[in-house]
Parts: C-alpha cells; structure tokens; sequence
C-alpha cells in the first residue's frame, strides 16, 4: 500500500499548498499595479481612455483596483506609468484603499477599522454565505477552488454555507442586478449579529462594466458596513485566502 502511495506521489506531487502565506504567484500573473508619473502624459492619456470601467485618472495619476478588470491593455498602452506586479495581496478593509497612487508599492490594508469582535467570535471557525447578485460565475469559481485540495481552506476553519441561519458572515460577488437586490438583502439579514460582509471582486465593489446599467441596483452597499474589500476579476482564490486570514487576525492594540 506505501508503495502504491509513493508511485502516485511521484506522478502526482504535492497537491496541496504547505503554507498558503508563502505563495509567490507567477510573473504572468496580474496583481498590484505599480505607478509611475512621466512628463509625457500621451500615452497615460490613451490608456485611461481605452479603460472600460474609468478605472485610471491621469490628473494625478491613480488606478482603482475596485474598478480594475487586471486586463492589461493599459500597461501595453503605457509601459512607462503603469506596470501590474505579481503581488496578490491586494485586500482592503476601506474601498479608499483601493486606489492606488504614484508612488504606492504595497496595498494598504487599514487593520485600525477591523472591529475587535471578529477575531474574537470568528478567529476559530468562520462559516459563510455567498450571494451571486447577477455575477458572471468567474469569482463565484475562483470562491469554489478555496476549498479545493490545492488551496483547503478549510483546515484553517473557514469553508461556505448554504443557508444564512448557519452562516457568520456574507461574500457578495457581481454588480447587484435589480432581480437580486431584494434577495440579497433578506440573506444578509438572516444572518445572526455579530456578523462580517465581504465585497468580492470588481463587479461587486463598483459594478464593473455594468455600474452605468439601469438593470443595477447598488443601494445594498449604502445600507451596511462592508469589513472587507477583494478586487480582482475575477479575485484569485490566494487574494480571499488572504484577506480573510487578516480580517480574522487578532490585532495589538
């Protein structure tokens, strides 16, 4: 039996990641983008146009990663003032955090706003709901492959639930379409205080490519206190992994 085991190993490897803190994602991958400013502003100007969600301003100079597709098209267009790193940390406790400056280098992530009661209820065990408000399936995939055995989130106690009444907390995912609005707001509140809501990918923060369509209704996010904000598009399953892993850490006062 240790043998066959061995053979499988060999052909199979390690699937699961030892220490999910430690990942270094590919250069190929899409992540926190790196500004710069040039006295040549033609091709900057190109690019913020040719974005489709207005995610780039060129006076000054700023990328709302909560509007960000990670397409690339603006980092073809203008090499020298944007460049997107491989770095997939990029989580946010304020959506004001997700604006990135000239000059930034990390992703700010505010642990002065996460409520104390979090670690202290759900720094154990956290259960929670995910509501497709009209997304597209990509985030709601990559959420899927959290608890897959590459990534098994579930050894560090998190994992999804189907019903809210079982659930501590809410993952919202696509732009709020007006069919969903009303659902998603029973679903949010039939989940038991305390409690934390999280904002999953670009379509959820800002609406996306659908944020000027009457068919959206976003008031749900001026109703609630959003804990967490994860850009992406569609967010990597290492950027959930790890902005729930810092949400849930108790913080030195």
């Amino acid at each position: 039996m240790l043998f066959g085991k061995a053979k499988i190993l060999r052909s199979h490897g390690w699937q699961y990641i030892p220490d999910l803190d430690a990942v270094t994602l590919t250069e190929e991958f899409r992540g926190f983008p790196i500004l710069s400013e040039t006295k040549e502003k033609g091709d900057i100007e190109r690019a913020a146009k040719l974005c489709p969600t207005g995610a780039i301003t060129t006076a000054p100079l700023t990328l709302d990663m909560g509007k960000c597709l990670f397409c690339g098209e603006c980092q073809r267009c203008a090499p020298r003032n944007i460049r997107f790193t491989n770095e997939h940390r990029l989580a946010a406790t304020r959506r004001e955090d997700l604006v990135v400056k000239a000059g930034d280098t990390a992703p700010k992530f505010d642990t002065s706003v996460i409520r104390p009661e979090i670690a202290r209820y759900f720094g154990q065990a956290l259960q929670l709901r995910e509501v497709s408000a009209g997304g597209d399936c990509s985030v709601e995939m990559e959420l899927n492959a959290t608890g897959n055995v590459n990534f098994d989130f579930g050894r560090y106690g998190v994992g999804f639930t189907a019903s809210p009444r079982h659930a501590d907390g809410l993952v919202l995912t696509g732009p709020i379409s007006q069919n969903m609005a009303e659902a998603l707001d029973i679903c949010y509140n039939s989940i038991a205080e305390p409690k934390i809501l999280v904002v999953c990918g670009s379509e959820a923060i800002s609406g996306g490519l659908y944020a000027d369509s009457p068919a959206v209704d976003r008031s749900f996010l001026d109703k609630y206190h959003v804990d967490l904000w994860l850009p992406g598009a569609p967010t990597h399953p290492l950027c959930f992994i790890d902005g729930i892993t810092r949400l849930r850490k108790k913080q030195r006062k």
